[in-house]
């Protein structure tokens, strides 16, 4: 999945006011994040497999630290501690984003064939194999996105030209990216892929541009939050926002 994560992440946004949009890209693509270090690395591993699915053509053999069901809620409890540690948000606040941490397997899991493990060592795999269907992920993926979006644009309203414009292209790049990966030839090597994982660190800055030009509507503060005024919230969000 990779529309649906960010659409998760638009979606979010309106319960958490406080809590930037770039954080909330952050905490939806952390295991895409850490994927691409880990495959540099040599510890997880994938191989170009064409017709491995009829979406991608990406054979997932060893992920158990960046994508394992155990491993991604330990990685949402560490980044809810973090987050609330260095910055100045409620603890709701922190267990949203680490909520959203925990999200990327319940979302992976209805695209992926019976390849996502329940945990390091183990030999249970899950999947219940969308990406087997192009027009079925297309559908899914663009109705996840689309709804986010959308509750994003009800929950904030833009200060200025930039989070008009900076959301709408974000939204488009996005977008053609998504069918790009559906209709685009495959990948070279597994360093290649890895190299435009790490890529995906552009939108988490973008998700913190387009946030700080954009103002809560009235009304949609939640409980325990304050209101986000389009300044960075926290050490982490100002530092990543420059």
């Amino acid at each position: 999945m990779f529309l649906g994560h960010f659409g998760l992440a638009f979606a979010t946004k309106p319960a958490a006011p406080a809590v930037s949009l770039g954080t909330l890209f952050l905490a939806c693509q952390f295991a895409d994040l850490l994927w691409p270090v880990l495959l540099l690395a040599g510890v997880e591993r994938v191989a170009i497999d064409p017709g491995n699915t009829a979406f991608t053509p990406l054979a997932f053999e060893h992920y158990p630290y960046s994508h394992s069901l155990l491993t991604l809620a330990g990685w949402g409890v560490l980044v809810a501690v973090l987050y609330r540690a260095l910055g100045r948000v409620s603890a709701r606040a922190a267990v949203i984003v680490g909520l959203v941490v925990w999200s990327h397997w319940w979302l992976d899991v209805v695209m992926h064939r019976p390849d996502l493990p329940l945990r390091p060592g183990g030999d249970a795999r899950l999947g219940l194999g969308l990406w087997n269907s192009v027009p079925g992920t297309l559908v899914v993926e663009t109705l996840l996105f689309g709804a986010g979006v959308l509750l994003y644009t009800r929950g904030t309203c833009a200060r200025d030209r930039a989070g008009s414009i900076g959301l709408w292209s974000l939204v488009a790049v996005l977008f053609a990216i998504n069918l790009a990966n559906a209709f685009g030839p495959p990948p070279p090597s597994a360093t290649a892929i890895a190299i435009a994982g790490l890529a995906m660190w552009i939108f988490v800055w973008w998700g913190y541009y387009v946030d700080r030009h954009r103002v809560s509507n009235p009304g949609t503060d939640a409980r325990g939050s304050r209101r986000n005024t389009g300044v960075s919230e926290g050490l982490g969000e100002d530092l990543l926002s420059r």
